[in-house]
């Protein structure tokens, strides 16, 4: 297998990623019916994101702790939901890549995943 080594690495990954997050029992309905996403919208978001994250492209300027925030709101997000998106995200990348850049996909996931729900704890308990 080879490594990730450009944008259409990362389409490919993000792609595969969304297709089992949206039929998965513990997160999808998060995706489907909470959310609300604009799939038109956010699949550009998370190609800029992971090709920043990954491989130092220009063009992502969004704010993702602002947007969970807004989604706790909605649905307390908790560590089995993290957890999850996380066992999808590991999956998904073993599956298809092997390497450097996979790895680090996957170091970098496992850090947003915990700073993720350590500062929507944090905003929890500022906001109670």
């Amino acid at each position: 297998m080879k490594d990730i080594n450009d944008e259409s690495d990362i389409r490919i990954l993000v792609d595969a990623f969304y297709r089992k997050v949206l039929v998965d029992p513990v997160i999808g309905f998060i995706f489907t019916e909470i959310a609300d996403l604009s799939w038109e919208k956010h699949m550009p978001v998370m190609y800029a994101f992971w090709s920043s994250t990954l491989l130092g492209v220009a063009g992502y300027n969004s704010n993702p702790m602002e947007k969970h925030f807004h989604l706790d709101k909605k649905i307390k997000l908790e560590k089995a939901h993290f957890d999850q998106w996380l066992k999808l995200w590991e999956e998904t990348v073993h599956e298809l890549f092997s390497g450097k850049t996979s790895e680090e996909a996957i170091s970098r996931a496992k850090n947003i995943a915990a700073l993720m729900h350590h500062k929507i704890a944090q905003q929890r308990n500022i906001n109670s």
